[in-house]
């Protein structure tokens, strides 16, 4: 495992990481304190957002984390994946899956009513990311804020961008690489599939269908067990809507089950197979597999990363006063 430059430490259930990033924001744009005067309840509010709605909806946590991914490795974590309209990152096929938009709008509205035009939807989608791992009993992490908001959303920009389920190594060590993220933070950062569901299409390529319409298993490095599951989820000329479960076993808890999945060859995906397979990445696997602890402590540092990547500070952007659109 890499060594990296970070202060970390664990205390009262707490992560606490501070990390300055060359390819990022610098320490001194975005701060642990950024609202603590002109919105001193700014976190609270978007935590009991993501409470509530997770309360009535357990898949809302899976949701907020990948809506995170999928805004930060375009144009960076500045919430341009959130704005509507022809030709915008969200109305890109590979985002119409996407959730968590309600949840963000819910926060953004409560926000402007208590601390109007001080809250960027950026942070609110890095805050209510960090805490869905914490509601589905992840770890809880500190993360600086401060970020603005981009007004630049181009679908063009979204597949060149975010990882494919049928990636090779290579193809995710070049894209996450263009982040300024590592191989460990491609393998840590992979375990954000311990929660979420994925569509059926998402996986098909490991299947074919025979002569008789049945689907078979081409890919070998999957559990046959597991495959049979699938096809049984998912089987031939199933509706484009059907979703199964990333991790079966514990859906909805935030844990290392991923990992341990991934060693039984029961990774849903090609891009999460390869992690096993390649000589690159399995130990870091095994290692993640075997201490939960090690787990969170490298995916707290991780994912700070990840939520730093190419964000807005200072006279950059603007602070939406509705997510959806920009400011006139």
């Amino acid at each position: 495992m890499e060594k990296r430059p970070t202060a970390f430490f664990y205390t009262h259930g707490v992560f606490f990481v501070w990390l300055c990033l060359a390819a990022s924001a610098s320490c001194d744009e975005l701060t642990l304190s950024f609202y603590s005067a002109s919105c001193p309840s700014a976190e609270l509010m978007v935590r009991n957002t993501v409470r509530s709605a997770s309360d009535m909806d357990p898949t809302v946590p899976g949701k907020l984390l990948r809506l995170l991914f999928h805004d930060c490795f375009v144009e960076g974590c500045d919430a341009s994946v959130l704005l509507q309209g022809t030709g915008t990152e969200r109305s890109d096929p590979a985002n119409t899956s996407l959730g968590g938009f309600s949840v963000i709008d819910s926060a953004k509205r409560l926000l402007e009513i208590f601390c109007p035009g001080t809250v960027s939807c950026a942070d609110i989608v890095a805050l209510a990311a960090r805490d869905a791992v914490e509601v589905a009993g992840g770890p809880v992490v500190q993360i600086p804020t401060g970020r603005r908001d981009g007004k630049v959303s181009a679908a063009s920009n979204v597949r060149p961008n975010i990882v494919d389920t049928s990636f090779t190594m290579d193809e995710m060590i070049k894209l996450f690489s263009s982040k300024g993220l590592s191989l460990d933070d491609l393998v840590t950062l992979s375990g954000a599939h311990t929660i979420g569901s994925a569509h059926c299409g998402a996986f098909s390529d490991r299947f074919q269908q025979d002569s008789k319409g049945k689907l078979k298993l081409i890919d070998t490095s999957l559990d046959n067990a597991y495959a049979g599951e699938l096809m049984r989820q998912c089987p031939a000329g199933a509706n484009p809507s059907t979703t199964v479960k990333i991790d079966p076993n514990t859906s909805f808890a935030f844990d290392n089950q991923y990992y341990q999945n991934l060693i039984a060859h029961r990774g849903l995906f090609q891009s999460d197979s390869v992690l096993l397979s390649d000589d690159r990445t399995r130990k870091l696997v095994e290692s993640l597999a075997q201490d939960q602890v090690i787990f969170f402590e490298s995916w707290a540092q991780s994912f700070l990363k990840l939520a730093s990547i190419g964000v807005k500070t200072g006279e950059e952007g603007e602070i939406r006063a509705s997510c959806p659109t920009t400011n006139a």
